[in-house]
């Protein structure tokens, strides 16, 4: 069945995730367009440039579409999909991609919550960490997940994700501390 473009837009998330799962094309585009940003900041904080982050949000928008009709719960889309992508990253960075670790930071979504500046420094900084700490610190302070949460979800030790965070964020602060500096009267 056709839906309208409209009805689609109008549609509740669980609605579109229960057509898509049907394979209703019209609705998984729908999904796609209320999800990629968020998708592509994920994967931009955790590869570390925007070209990977693209690749790497295609790569799981395809593997979303080919298995979807696997999820059982439709309201449980966003943390399904978050998993695709954290497994997608993984995969990546198992395979070694030579695009990992580049130092070109593109800045071309500015759907950042902070200033654009700050965003691209924060970027560039993540991109200093270990991969696992970057994993870690995304997961934990971008995505708001809990350091169990985190241990489940990459199958790291609870002690390990907690290393990585108490350590990252100790070279974030270092990294960044420009901006904890206070600013002085006439600058």
């Amino acid at each position: 069945m056709r839906y309208s473009p409209d009805f689609l837009a109008k549609s509740p998330e669980s609605a579109l995730v229960g057509l898509a799962r049907t394979g209703n094309r019209n609705a998984f585009a729908e999904l796609i367009g209320r999800r990629q940003t968020w998708i592509r900041n994920l994967m931009r904080r955790c590869a570390g440039d925007a070209e990977s982050a693209d690749d790497l949000a295609q790569q799981v928008f395809l593997q979303a579409w080919r298995t979807i009709h696997q999820l059982q719960d439709v309201d449980r889309f966003a943390p399904w999909l978050k998993r695709l992508a954290i497994n997608t990253w993984l995969q990546q960075r198992r395979k070694n991609d030579p695009l990992r670790g580049a130092d070109e930071h593109e800045e071309s979504d500015t759907a950042h919550s902070e200033a654009p500046g700050v965003a691209m420094d924060l970027d560039r900084a993540l991109g200093t960490l270990p991969d696992d700490a970057r994993l870690c610190i995304v997961l934990g302070y971008h995505e708001g997940m809990t350091h169990g949460e985190i241990a489940d979800f990459t199958g790291m030790p609870l002690g390990t994700v907690k290393s990585h965070i108490r350590r990252g964020t100790r070279k974030l602060r270092e990294t960044l501390a420009a901006y904890a500096a206070p600013i002085e009267a006439g600058t």
